[in-house]
Order: structure tokens, then C-alpha cells, then sequence
């Protein structure tokens, strides 16, 4: 059961992971299991740290990372981005970033949408995250 992700993050994350590739799939299933570990807001962003338990599955070597979503906010001008790193195919750490205000400090409405509108350009997504499996 996810643990300590705030509303804003559990949405981003569930943005961010849309698509019925596998590896996308599977960084779901992790989603499912994380703990929030850290939180570090730096004035115009934030960065949270998870931990996915040991004997989530994975896939070896798949370092990436990739931000297709932006948040809209009624205290932002020009809203906030955000990036997801995955770090040996588990999920690690997200990031959120204005475009140089300050991070609201109210964040109970907001909206997000991919960055090119409504749907997404498979584009922004790294090709790894987009294989499907082979039979």
C-alpha cells in the first residue's frame, strides 16, 4: 500500500505512468508498494525519495528519467513541471519545479494535463518505458 504521497503526487504519478506498456505497467505495481521516505522542498519545488520494498520486481540497469506532465495552479503564473527518475528500473524520486516562483503553498486545486495537451506524445516518453514485451 502506497505510504506518505500527498494527493498532488499520488495524481502526477498516476499521470505520469498512464499507458498499458509493460515497463510502465510494472512501475505502476511499484507505485502500489511505495513508502515516502524523504521530502525536500527547495523554495520552487520539491523532491520526494521512495523506497520500494526489496522483492518488487524491477528491471536491472534501467536508468532514466522523464517529465511529460505539467500542473496547473491558481497561484502560479506559469505552472509546474515534473520529473520522474527511475533508478535500476525501480521507481526513485520525483520532482516538482516551478518556472521560477515560489512552490504554492496551497496545493488543493490544481489540474495537470501532458505537456503537448489532453494527450500524450509518446515522443516525450523514454523508448525503454514504450517496448512491449516479445512472445
Amino acid at each position: 500500500m502506497t505510504s506518505g504521497l500527498s494527493s498532488l503526487e499520488r495524481a502526477v504519478l498516476e499521470k505520469l505512468l498512464e499507458g498499458n506498456f509493460p515497463l510502465l505497467m510494472l512501475l505502476k505495481q511499484q507505485l502500489e508498494l511505495c513508502e515516502v521516505v524523504k521530502r525536500e522542498f527547495t523554495g520552487v519545488g520539491f523532491y520526494t525519495k521512495f523506497r520500494i520494498p526489496n522483492d518488487a520486481l524491477g528491471v536491472s540497469g534501467l536508468d532514466t528519467k522523464f517529465g511529460d506532465v505539467i500542473g496547473i495552479f491558481p497561484d502560479l503564473q506559469s505552472g509546474a513541471g515534473f520529473l520522474l527518475y527511475v533508478k535500476n528500473g525501480i521507481l526513485d524520486m520525483l520532482e516538482g519545479y516551478t518556472f521560477g516562483e515560489p512552490w504554492p503553498t496551497s496545493l488543493d486545486r490544481f489540474s495537470l494535463q501532458y505537456i503537448k495537451g489532453e494527450n500524450r506524445d509518446w515522443a516525450d516518453v523514454p523508448l525503454l518505458l514504450r517496448v512491449p514485451t516479445r512472445k
